[in-house]
């Protein structure tokens, strides 16, 4: 990993060889073609400055030959004001920026030093993608076609309209989507729509000028403050009819207009709506306009609620409990048989964040390394017949060893959890494997056979 400095001024050159800074990433400095071919053909360079000079060297496109040789370079033109043109048409080809000369050092070590940040982030995102997959989305068919979609149109500038129920992860996507774009380094913004008073919300969204109306102060909205990033508009169907139509000129000409101004300011800002509403409803009532709607819908997505991915919930338990750690101040290590019963059949009208709500909680009321059933808030407590529960149990290897009961058995959960639990170590004759299977601590695997009279 390297730096490529290709400048004819020698000059230059040495004044940044001899002051460059970061040590993790030398500079590998040429002032003629073909010691920058060479240096190019390595395959090491992660940053090029490129002088304007050196964009054609004998009828070879220099910027699209840095980028065979090196997929993930960022090249950035040094240029005078009589090269300006050769350095615009190269940002077609694929140089990210020019630079006007003079170039002070610090800028040039900024530019670096950002490259480095972006590195270290792709190779979170690429664990946050296998953790989002497993914990959020996981494997049903649906959810993979889903994250592929996220995959595809992340790297893109196009508007994106989430929908889902309240708590399914629709910021979550956002963010998302924000991350796996060429914006990562810039704002990511989050507005709840529906949080903000009617009569103020053009303001908050694009600013006001003094005077505009009894209050009004100079500022900017918030659309400005998101210049070159995401803005992530929840419960967009909650906006007026007024914001709609700012909304609507904002995507069509990429420009806004403080409340009491006349002129407008071009932006880039990319748009991802969310609404947990029925929005083609609102459009038939006339309370959405259809011409917003086909703008925001360039790309769907719809969440399924939790309740239709049963089959992530263990997942996700193991996620907010790690998550809830440090605030709650307790290490959960396993979950009795009959809260894991009660976490995978409740029907969480509130999706996700309402599970997170419940594992925290239960990690709070927690008195040991264990959550129980009471440990749960009260709408977790069983209600349901036992023989509905067993299909629903962690793992198919699992549902395969709970003991059947008869439909007109009238039988306890804690009577399930013991009768389990002998069949479990009848089975495997070791402590160690049982406890494995059934998803609990040896100790507390322990205590449980010392309670049932079992000798271990």
């Amino acid at each position: 990993m390297i730096v490529l400095l290709a400048d004819p001024d020698k000059k230059f050159v040495n004044e940044i060889l001899e002051s460059w800074s970061i040590t993790e990433i030398p500079v590998s400095a040429v002032t003629n073609t073909a010691d920058m071919i060479s240096v190019a053909a390595s395959g090491k360079v992660s940053v090029a400055f490129l002088n304007a000079n050196f964009l054609w060297a004998a009828e070879l496109d220099t910027v699209s030959y840095l980028k065979d040789c090196n997929p993930d370079i960022e090249i950035f033109v040094l240029c005078e004001q009589k090269n300006l043109p050769a350095a615009e048409a190269s940002l077609v080809r694929g140089a990210s920026k020019y630079l006007l000369k003079p170039v002070a050092l610090s800028r040039l070590e900024n530019i670096v030093r950002k490259a480095l940040q972006k590195r270290s982030n792709k190779k979170n995102y690429q664990l946050m993608e296998s953790q989002v997959l497993e914990e959020l989305f996981g494997d049903s068919p649906e959810m993979r076609k889903i994250l592929k979609t996220i995959y595809k149109i992340a790297p893109t500038a196009s508007t994106i309209l989430i929908t889902g129920e309240s708590g399914t992860g629709k910021e979550f996507v956002a963010n998302l989507l924000h991350r796996l774009s060429k914006r990562t380094d810039e704002p990511f913004l989050a507005v709840n729509c529906g949080a903000i008073p009617e009569n103020i919300v053009e303001s908050e969204l694009f600013g006001s000028r003094k005077g505009a109306f009894t209050g009004a102060i100079d500022k900017k909205g918030l659309f400005e403050d998101a210049d070159g990033g995401t803005i992530f508009l929840d419960e967009v169907a909650e906006l007026s009819q007024a914001a709609q139509v700012k909304l609507l000129r904002f995507l069509q000409n990429r420009e806004i207009r403080r409340v009491g101004e006349t002129e407008n300011k071009t932006l880039d800002v990319r748009i991802i709506a969310a609404t947990n509403r029925n929005v083609l409803e609102a459009v038939k009532k006339g309370t959405f306009r259809e011409d917003l709607y086909y703008r925001l819908n360039t790309f769907y997505i719809e969440l399924p609620p939790l309740r239709e991915r049963r089959s992530v919930i263990s997942n996700l338990i193991k996620h907010f409990v790690i998550k809830n750690q440090s605030k709650t101040g307790k290490i959960i290590r396993s979950i009795s048989l009959p809260a894991q019963i009660a976490l995978k059949t409740y029907d969480y009208p509130g999706n996700i964040r309402e599970l997170e709500n419940i594992i925290e909680h239960a990690m709070v009321m927690a008195e040991n390394d264990e959550i129980a059933l009471e440990d749960l808030p009260e709408a977790l407590h069983p209600s349901y017949s036992v023989p509905e529960a067993r299909y629903l149990l962690t793992d198919a290897k699992q549902q395969a060893e709970i003991p059947r009961i008869e439909e007109s058995e009238d039988i306890s959960l804690a009577e399930l959890e013991r009768r389990h639990i002998i069949k479990m170590f009848e089975k495997h004759k070791n402590i160690s494997l049982t406890a494995e299977r059934l998803g609990i601590s040896r100790t507390t695997l322990w205590r449980k056979l010392e309670e049932y009279k079992i000798d271990a």
